[in-house]
């Protein structure tokens, strides 16, 4: 086999480089996905809230791309970030991006992505940025990245031991997510939509309300196809609803409150700034959305000196800008001033923060407050409306969610548990420090 390493530049292993087509994106199908800036996370797409463009036949195929194509992110925050495109529909890049199609004789395109993924990328990304205004870097600049380079087999085999980690965070996640929309639907239906008291209602031969009438037709016409509550849980929600002038019409029994009254909402205060450290002495400490993750926070900083302190299992809320976003305490944790902490007072944690994601129109009222950036304050938040349901139903509510928290609660243990092992493992891969054999090995331990 042939050993020689060579050191050589992306822009050598690219047959390609190019800058992005610019268009207004539309959420409507009018041609092509349009893929931007802002749908490249950690090195992921959510492919289903990425939208569409309109383009000329004639310019599609220059912008259209081909599985293996890596794009990156040109300018601001997100300079450096960057995606391996692997063909899933029609789709072309946004001017703001700049593609880097690898030769494929030369170097394996998900080899050269990893790459693009390890602390030596963003150590180049980071001391390449240039302007003073907002930050970015070019296609000479970015194409310039040195990296080791091994013959294709090995290439290939590091890549491959590589992505079956990512392979198995990638279905943890979407396994996440299942469960995710499984909670979020319950809530929805019993503290939103009001679906038992509609069945209910519907049973018992009562007046639905007007505004909730298309609901009520959704319902009957599901016929057979509804799968009913348990009789002793649907006798938990009354038959008829009530008027008020908060909320609208809502379940006889239950009343229109707010958070203040419902949750008990702890705002964050930072702490002096020469408390923090990276190297974990003190509580994780979060200090607003960019802290945030799929449901629970990731650890970026600690502090030895808190101020504010959020407890396990509540749920933390960006205040700043963008206002409103959620996610669970999964320890005890430091927060922030752009960060509050609600636990609903009956200690259902589940409802608190299923109550705080339907919030977000609520929420969306304070974008555009503050001098520089939307923010909320403890009073505007104690403030917001909030239903009052009573405690059986919460109590079932939490039985029934609690099992959906608890697999969601394993998985995202296991996904840091495994990013850290991919996170470990990818520098000396690319480096030649491990062996492949020792590699797998190790992944054949975990998984």
């Amino acid at each position: 086999m042939n050993t020689e390493v060579t050191i050589t530049t992306l822009k050598n292993l690219s047959v390609d480089v190019s800058y992005g087509y610019t268009e207004s994106a539309s959420e409507k199908k009018v041609g092509p996905r349009f893929l931007r800036i802002t749908d490249i996370q950690n090195g992921s797409v959510n492919w289903a809230s990425v939208p569409y463009c309109v383009i000329d036949e004639a310019k599609l195929s220059k912008y259209l791309l081909e599985p293996g194509d890596i794009v990156v992110a040109r300018t601001g925050n997100s300079t450096g970030e960057n995606y391996l495109y692997k063909g899933s529909e029609p789709t072309v890049y946004a001017s703001y991006l700049i593609r880097f199609r690898i030769d494929t004789r030369k170097a394996d395109p998900m080899y050269v992505w990893y790459n693009m993924r390890s602390d030596k990328w963003w150590l180049f990304v980071n001391g390449a940025k240039t302007g003073s205004a907002q930050a970015g870097a070019n296609a000479k600049v970015l194409g310039g990245f040195e990296l080791r380079l091994p013959n294709l087999q090995v290439q290939r085999k590091v890549a491959s031991i590589l992505r079956t980690l990512d392979d198995k965070i990638q279905l943890n996640r979407q396994m996440n997510q299942t469960l995710e929309a499984m909670a979020q639907a319950l809530f929805k239906s019993w503290f939103v939509d009001f679906d038992p008291v509609i069945d209910n209602a519907l049973a018992a031969g009562n007046e639905i309300p007007e505004p909730l009438q298309a609901r009520a037709e959704k319902r009957q016409a599901l016929g057979d196809q509804r799968k009913p509550l348990p009789p002793e849980i649907q006798s938990l929600f009354p038959d008829r609803f009530v008027f008020t002038e908060e909320m609208g019409w809502v379940p006889e029994g239950w009343s229109v409150s707010c958070v203040g009254d419902e949750f008990d909402v702890t705002m964050g205060q930072s702490p002096p700034g020469d408390t923090y450290n990276t190297e974990g002495n003190g509580s994780p400490f979060f200090q607003g959305r960019a802290d945030f993750g799929f449901r629970y926070p990731s650890n970026r900083v600690y502090c030895t000196h808190p101020k504010r302190m959020a407890r396990k299992d509540d749920t933390l809320v960006s205040v700043r800008a963008p206002v409103g976003d959620a996610n669970i305490a999964y320890e005890d944790c430091a927060i922030g001033r752009g960060v509050a902490a609600v636990r609903h007072k009956s200690g259902c944690s589940s409802y608190s923060y299923y109550s705080i994601l339907q919030l977000s129109e609520y929420f969306k009222v304070y974008e555009g407050e503050g001098t520089v950036f939307g923010s909320i304050n403890q009073k505007g938040f104690n403030s917001l409306p909030a239903i009052k349901a009573p405690l059986p139903v919460l109590t079932q509510f939490r039985k029934i969610a609690k099992e959906l928290d608890l697999k969601i609660s394993v998985n995202s243990v296991q996904l840091r548990n495994l990013g850290s092992m991919r996170d470990t493992l990818l520098p000396k891969l690319l480096s030649g420090e491990l062996r492949i054999p020792d590699a797998e090995k190790q992944i054949a331990e975990v998984l």
